[in-house]
């Protein structure tokens, strides 16, 4: 076939054109761009998976590619009927492979998943100079986690973490397995609502507080929090439900409470520690074991009993316990 039938009033009419032909692809024509070379003609417009490029044959050829193959008359090309080279590959990155063919150096887009499409195009194209780029950028730029949250594989790593730590502490202990009875309807949906606002809190306040999480505790689901390698409040999250045929376990989902405390334990962010004049307006009245548990009724009277820790603080710094 002749390169001028490239050029959209040179298309060639056959006398009896083939059914299959017409049916598969009624608009393209397959041919070779020398001719089209041969006429001088000095930009190409390309379609490339549906976006639009205007360069010239000079970019094109300059590199031993796929691209050079195709607009030096080596390779058939598609052409639609306006006359746009076909290209049946994304678009997204073609910008970026004919800046590297025109200057020998491009800028890589941010992230590893952008650089590995990239890469894969450049495969494809057949760059080695973008394709070794992209590889070495890959390997020697590697993405760093947001945060990083330690878990507990001891009670003696646990006390080493807080006792050396700078920031204050927020642990939470999760272990659905130290339930010895069935849970309630809602428990499962409530433990995972915990855990969630864990996560969202360790990237909210990352680099301002150390976040642990306790897979090996004996509670179901709490919350510690500590300030200079104290505890300052804890917060659990279980309770037991007494029916009359049997016993239930429940887990809450105090959001409230946990955001106030997380909070809190920010006032002992830095040294010197806050005036008491500040502690005293977080602090609440509490027994002299510095628990609250209280039993409640429920709407079936005595028989259906709720018991509810709901918080655990320490009165004044002095006396709070170190470690857990």
């Amino acid at each position: 076939m002749s390169g001028d039938s490239c050029l959209p009033q040179h298309h060639a009419q056959s006398d009896s054109p083939s059914p299959t032909n017409s049916l598969v692809s009624p608009k393209n024509k397959t041919c070779s761009y020398g001719g089209a070379v041969g006429l001088g003609n000095k930009y190409v417009r390309i379609n490339v998976g549906g976006t639009l490029f205007y360069t010239t044959l000079q970019i094109l050829t300059r590199q031993d590619s796929i691209l050079k193959a195709m607009f030096s008359g080596k390779k058939e090309v598609f052409t639609d009927k306006e006359g746009w080279i076909l290209i049946d590959r994304s678009g997204k990155h073609f910008g970026s492979i004919l800046s590297y063919l025109r200057d020998g150096t491009v800028s890589l887009p941010k992230g590893c998943h952008a650089v590995k499409e990239l890469l894969s195009e450049a495969k494809y194209y057949l760059i080695e100079g973008l394709v070794e780029l992209c590889q070495n950028t890959l390997q020697g730029n590697k993405e760093q986690p947001l945060c990083v949250i330690p878990v507990l594989t001891s009670r003696k790593e646990e006390e080493k973490l807080i006792q050396t730590s700078t920031k204050p502490v927020v642990k939470l202990l999760y272990n659905r397995s130290n339930n010895k009875y069935s849970y309630t309807s809602n428990s499962d949906d409530n433990l995972l609502k915990n855990i969630e606002l864990f996560d969202r809190l360790s990237l909210s306040f990352n680099g301002r507080v150390l976040f642990i999480k306790d897979v090996i505790g004996d509670e179901i689901c709490c919350w510690s929090f500590y300030g200079q390698r104290r505890k300052l409040a804890e917060v659990c999250c279980t309770s037991i439900v007494y029916a009359t045929e049997k016993k239930q376990t429940k887990v809450e989902f105090p959001e409230a409470r946990i955001y106030e405390e997380t909070l809190n334990a920010l006032l002992y962010e830095t040294m010197p520690l806050p005036d008491n004049t500040l502690l005293e307006a977080t602090r609440r009245s509490y027994n002299t074991c510095g628990s609250l548990s209280e039993e409640e009724e429920g709407p079936g009277g005595a028989e259906h009993r709720v018991r509810r820790i709901h918080v655990k603080r320490y009165s004044t710094y002095d006396d709070r316990q170190l470690g857990h």
